[in-house]
């Protein structure tokens, strides 16, 4: 690896976002031998794949070693994978197949928690809270939690992928290998179970 290289990579980790080099030039660095750029990989995205890989398990632990599994596999098979997709693509679908085959071991497809990308029970009001408003807005995302768990598996991947991981629909479509179309019903689809259930759970409140 060129010196010129490194010194792009450790200034860049020190300024803003914005100036970040991107996923695709952090993995090209790491293909050349620059293990900092596989560290800078970790850190953007193991948070990411631990909140989408829970979905498919119903703890924690599960999760973590799927995460673990994925992010080996990133240190193994770099050299896999090629610049004609994006790296979130590439990544997210190790993750799934590897969710995948831990499922068929275990027969397991329930989850137990949402997250938000820093790993942190999902705040559905950022502001400033009494101890009542935190004390409901607690119950309303455990409320969310259960409606998400009980729409179909199918709805609820394409869902978690689109508005919590903020993927793009092709994105979405290579990584579940299914067409774009059917994404966006998937999602639309979903959005309207869960906006149903949230329904009627404002109303009994």
């Amino acid at each position: 690896m060129s010196q010129n290289l490194q010194i792009q990579l450790t200034g860049s980790l020190t300024m803003k976002d914005d100036f970040k080099l991107s996923d695709e030039k952090l993995i090209a660095l790491f293909q050349s031998g620059d293990i900092n750029a596989y560290n800078e990989l970790v850190e953007r995205y193991k948070e990411r794949l631990f909140n989408f890989v829970l979905r498919y398990f119903n703890n924690k632990e599960q999760a973590e070693d799927v995460v673990q599994d994925t992010l080996i596999k990133l240190y193994t098979h770099a050299s896999y994978y090629k610049n004609v997709a994006k790296f979130s693509t590439w990544i997210f679908t190790i993750a799934k197949n590897n969710a995948l085959t831990e499922l068929r071991k275990n027969k397991r497809k329930r989850t137990e928690s949402l997250w938000t990308e820093d790993g942190n029970p999902l705040d559905i009001n950022s502001k400033e809270q009494s101890l009542d408003q935190k004390t409901h807005n607690e119950f309303a995302i455990n409320q969310l939690n259960k409606f998400l768990d009980e729409i179909p598996e199918n709805f609820r991947m394409a869902v978690v992928l689109r508005d919590f991981q903020e993927l793009s629909y092709d994105e979405i479509s290579k990584i579940l290998e299914i067409p774009i179309g059917t994404i966006k019903s998937r999602i639309n689809r979903g959005r309207i179970q869960l906006a149903e259930k949230m329904k009627h759970f404002k109303e009994q409140k």
